[in-house]
């Protein structure tokens, strides 16, 4: 029996934030975020600068139940409105959980996107309610949601929180129902039986035939037959969820199964080069989930539980490519522009590399990593990421081959992926180094987006040169409305003002192959229709990529599956669908011997 607390906090947040100009290239804001972390989303670009504030504001205030905390992560404006990315987590400092949470502002800014909440707005008030995954705040756990307001700054605005507070309810390892687990940092160790997963299919031994290389544009298989790798992108084990953002709602088993069965042949899986140095030093920060949904997970720690991913991937026919999205663990770690950052250093970041390039090099299931998510930076910013043919430190370029040796040097065989910057010279022998921080010097692209430093210094791995892959990003209008967009455009303008001499000529040149590790959005305008044009274009020149994204929690993009995270969006999916690759019918897989999922063949399938 529930007793009822009602938890009343006036807080008076003071955030100092400038209507700061964003121009032409601000960021994506809102395209990861989570419970346990939520995030604004990463990329922004084209030919112009930003004065958006880089810094951010925390306020908050605690009493005995509760602590609130609201954090403004960036701001950006255009045409006489500003929008503020805004970050609040309620923290229970109580001795029982927390249940259906209200937070109150007083404001008359419009909303113009939220995640992991329900809000309305009437009269000046603007009221926040939790998802059903979230409505419950356990001892000593935090919940966030992330809003974008336009309008005025929170300057002095009373924010008000309510709840209900009730008894501690047991589940199967006494630690709250429906609750993160938080006691899972044992090394595998575990009092009772295992909890047998009703949806784990039985796992193979590990494979070392299915590993990939290139020839010339296209990527190739160990026969040196053409594949296409279609996939999508799960993140949360670079947020703060040390394992997928959603546990907290669907079953992990079920959900790796569906999405082989939906056709995903390859999944992105965005992860922190903090987490991955935990892990070599032995430390194993707690993996938040619902331990009840997923009670065969309890007992495991955080790399136990990536283990568990990797062999229910092999045995649904799943490849996977570990993609380092950030150096510190953060949701809005994607926001940083370096492969560094804080007490992440380089020399971190490469032996992240080199380790999990060693754990898995017997074990095909991982056939690509992804360098570096979105290295960016813009004209005026330090620091940034440039694309020349120095051994600057802050060349991406040079870090790139490097970062490739060091891993390759582990396991030869992993596919690289290198991902592009922001900014590029529009005149090389006037501004080669990238000294200038005149804006209208350079030519400006999505955050990962800009490969054109291809043409003039292409990246070299020597005798692993079968294994590179350029993956550039791209987004839409709804993320935010580049140059190109403006007016009006077509699927032939966006080939000749943005994909072609960004990164897709690489492709068309036979200089190395392409795969595009972000693109997605809403199924609404203005997105739908620069979506439909690029989906035309990977499936008229069959480009490899990742859809962005599996989560439902993407704030600028929304998922392939709805806030449950199990139901899919019908929609949108039968729209990806079309570029899944596929046989008869069937969808084709990248292992040779196993099946994609239950719907799909395997590679020697496809090739008889």
């Amino acid at each position: 029996m529930k007793t009822k607390k009602l938890i009343s906090l006036l807080l008076c947040i003071a955030v100092t934030a400038s209507a700061a100009s964003c121009k032409k290239d601000n960021p994506k804001n809102t395209k990861e975020s989570s419970v346990e972390s939520s995030a604004s989303s990463e990329s922004t670009q084209d030919e112009s600068s930003s004065d958006e504030s880089s810094a951010t504001d925390d306020s908050s205030k605690s009493d005995a139940d509760v602590t609130v905390t609201l954090k403004l992560n960036s701001s950006w404006g255009s045409d006489g409105s500003t929008t503020y990315d805004y970050t609040v987590t309620l923290k229970n400092n109580s001795d029982a959980p927390i249940t259906d949470w209200t937070v109150t502002v007083d404001t008359d800014d419009k909303v113009g996107s939220a995640w992991s909440c329900k809000y309305s707005s009437e009269g000046g008030r603007l009221t926040i309610q939790p998802e059903s995954y979230n409505s419950t705040i356990e001892v000593g756990k935090t919940v966030e949601f992330g809003m974008q307001l336009i309008g005025q700054a929170v300057d002095e605005k009373t924010v008000t929180v309510s709840a209900s507070k009730g008894a501690v309810s047991a589940d199967v390892n006494g630690q709250g129902s429906g609750g993160n687990n938080s006691n899972n940092d044992n090394n595998g160790s575990s009092d009772g039986d295992k909890i047998a997963s009703a949806h784990a299919k039985d796992v193979p031994e590990p494979s070392t035939d299915d590993w990939l290389s290139t020839d010339g544009s296209s990527i190739v298989d160990s026969e040196g037959n053409k594949v296409w790798l279609t996939g999508c992108n799960w993140f949360g084990y670079n947020t703060g969820t040390n394992c997928f953002d959603g546990l907290w709602a669907c079953d992990l088993d079920a959900s790796l199964a569906s999405i082989a069965d939906h056709g995903f042949n390859l999944l992105r899986i965005p992860i922190s080069t903090e987490l991955v140095n935990n892990w070599e030093d032995g430390e194993f920060p707690s993996a938040n989930y619902n331990n009840a949904t997923n009670a065969y997970l309890n007992g495991m720690n955080s790399l136990e539980i990536f283990d568990h991913v990797i062999g229910q991937c092999r045995a649904n026919g799943i490849k996977i490519m570990v993609d380092f999205h950030c150096a510190l663990t953060d949701s809005m770690g994607h926001m940083k522009p370096m492969w560094y950052e804080g007490s992440v250093t380089v020399d971190d970041y490469y032996r992240g590399l080199e380790w999990i390039a060693d754990r898995y090099k017997n074990d095909d299931t991982i056939i690509a990593i992804d360098l570096e998510n979105e290295p960016h930076g813009k004209h005026n910013e330090s620091p940034r990421a440039k694309w020349d043919g120095s051994k600057d430190t802050d060349n991406w370029k040079y870090v790139a081959e490097q970062a490739a040796q060091k891993v390759l040097g582990k396991n030869p065989n992993l596919l690289i992926m290198v991902e592009g910057i922001e900014i590029y010279p529009k005149d090389i022998k006037s501004n080669g180094d990238f000294s200038s921080t005149n804006e209208d010097d350079y030519l400006f692209n999505w955050w990962g987006g800009n490969l054109r430093g291809v043409a003039n210094d292409p990246v070299d791995l020597g005798k692993y040169r079968n294994k590179l892959v350029y993956s550039p990003h791209d987004y839409g209008p709804s993320v935010y409305e580049q140059p190109w967009f403006k007016g009006g455009y077509t699927y032939e303008s966006l080939q000749k003002d943005c994909w072609y001499d960004n990164w897709f000529y690489i492709q068309d040149n036979g200089i190395a192959p392409l795969l595009i590790g972000e693109w997605g959005g809403f199924m609404t305008e203005p997105n739908l229709t620069w979506m439909t044009h690029l989906r035309k274009y990977i499936k008229e020149n069959q480009i490899n990529h990742t859809f962005w994204c599996f989560n439902s929690n993407s704030g600028d993009t929304g998922g392939l599956v709805k806030d449950d995270f199990t139901t899919w969006d019908t929609e949108k999916y039968n729209f990806v669908k079309e570029v899944l690759w596929q046989d008869g019918g069937k969808f084709v897989g990248l292992d040779h011997k196993i099946p994609l999922g239950e719907n799909g063949i395997s590679l020697d399938q496809h090739n008889d």
